[in-house]
């Protein structure tokens, strides 16, 4: 009885590693979005993560879009953080079906951030 359960043990264990893996391994979509930061904080019990939103706005008075994000590597929180409050172009991957919020709260995971020159002014 004791074997059987270690066997049922060991093999769900080792499906939710190969269900993160598969997750957090391919990629659903990737793309860029621009907008303005105005949420980025490091968060998590155990596991830490950089989570954030940002504000797409497309044209003056409308209304802005939200895009929640997470970061997972430092490198990219700090140039996130150095951006703040300027328009910052992002790119990112969607991941699907993540099984816990241990690698990230959203399924856009932020690999890059640039920010964006504003477009100059005709005189």
């Amino acid at each position: 009885m004791a074997k059987v359960l270690t066997i049922i043990v060991v093999v769900i264990v080792a499906a939710f590693a190969l269900l993160c893996w598969v997750s957090l391994t391919y990629t659903y979509s990737e793309g860029e979005r621009a907008g303005y930061v105005q949420k980025f904080s490091h968060r998590g019990w155990l596991c830490k993560t950089w989570e954030g939103e940002m504000a797409m706005v497309t044209q003056p008075g409308t209304v802005a879009e939200k895009f929640p994000f997470t970061v997972r590597d430092d490198a990219v929180a700090r140039t996130i953080n150095t951006t703040i409050g300027k328009r910052v172009a992002l790119h990112y991957e969607q991941h699907k079906w993540v099984p816990t919020s241990c690698f990230g709260d959203t399924e856009y995971f932020v690999t890059s951030a640039q920010p964006v020159e504003p477009p100059a002014q005709v005189q």
